[in-house]
C-alpha cells in the first residue's frame, strides 16, 4: 500500500522510460486504483501489469472487494495472490486463496502465487512442509494446462523487509524442493518451464548471486521497486 495515485503514476512513466529492452520480463503490480491509469502509461512498452490481489467472490454485494474481472478490464494481466501480508493479516486461507486462483484463471488473468515460511517454520527445520501444503492447498487441484499461467514467487517471511536475505544457497535449496514437487505433480517439462520467483529484501547488491541460482527465475520485489533506478538495479543484474 504504498504511493497516491499521481506517485504511481510518475513512478510507471518513469521506468517506461528506464526499462527499455530488458533482459526478463518486467511486471509492476500496482494497487488497485492505479491499474486503468497505469495501463495506458505502460501499453507498448517492456513493462506488463497486475493487481497486489483480488476478491474471492465473482461479482455482487461485496461492498469495498475488487473482481478478477474488473482486474482484467483496467488491462492487467497478473495478479499477485497468497501475498504472506495476506496470510497473515486478512486471515486468507488456502480455500479462500484457492477461489482467487480459479477466478483469476477463469477471466484470463496470469497468477504470481507466493509461498513461504515464518522465522519460526524455518527454525524449526519445517520449510519445506509449509511450502508444500501451500502449493497443495491452493494451486496443486490445478489442470497442468491451467498450471502454465501460474508463477510460484518463494518469499521467506522472516526475510521480508528484516534487512535479513535468505543467503543465495538456502533460496537456491528451497527453490530447487519447490521444483521438485511440481515435477512429481505435472512433470519435469511443466516444472522446468515455471518461473519461481525469490522475494525476501532482495536488492541490486544481492540480485546478480540470487539470480546465478539455476532455479532461481527472477525476483519479488517490494521496497526496492519504489525508487526506478533501485529496481532498475535489480532488472539489470538479470542476465
Amino acid at each position: 500500500m504504498n504511493k497516491n495515485l499521481q506517485e504511481g503514476v510518475a513512478l510507471a512513466k518513469e521506468l517506461t522510460e528506464v526499462v527499455k529492452n530488458p533482459n526478463c520480463g518486467v511486471i509492476i503490480c500496482t494497487p488497485f486504483i492505479h491499474l486503468a491509469s497505469v495501463a495506458e502509461i505502460v501499453k507498448g512498452s517492456a513493462i506488463e501489469l497486475g493487481a497486489e490481489n483480488c476478491a474471492d467472490k465473482a461479482s455482487g454485494a461485496f461492498t469495498g472487494e475488487v473482481s478478477a474481472e474488473m482486474v482484467k478490464s483496467t488491462g492487467a494481466q497478473y495478479v499477485i495472490l497468497g501475498h504472506s501480508e495476506r496470510r497473515e493479516y486478512y486471515n486468507e486461507t488456502p480455500e479462500i486463496l484457492k477461489e482467487k486462483v480459479q477466478l483469476a484463471l477463469a477471466n484470463g488473468l496470469k497468477v504470481i502465487f507466493c509461498i513461504g515460511e515464518s522465522l519460526a517454520e524455518r527454525e524449526a527445520n519445517k520449510q519445506n512442509e509449509v511450502v508444500k501444503a501451500e502449493l497443495q492447498g491452493s494451486v496443486f487441484n490445478l489442470t497442468a494446462e491451467e498450471w502454465k499461467n501460474i508463477v510460484i514467487a518463494y518469499e521467506p517471511i522472516w526475510a521480508i523487509g528484516t534487512g535479513k536475505t535468505a543467503t543465495a544457497d538456502q533460496a537456491e535449496e528451497i527453490h530447487a524442493y519447490i521444483r521438485s514437487i511440481i515435477c512429481e505433480k505435472y512433470g519435469a517439462e511443466v516444472a522446468d518451464a515455471t518461473s519461481i520467483l525469490y522475494g525476501g529484501s532482495c536488492k541490486a547488491s544481492n540480485a546478480p548471486e540470487l539470480f546465478a541460482k539455476p532455479d532461481i527465475d527472477g525476483g519479488l520485489i517490494g521496497g526496492a521497486s519504489l525508487k526506478a533506478a533501485d529496481f532498475k538495479g535489480i532488472i539489470d543484474a538479470w542476465k
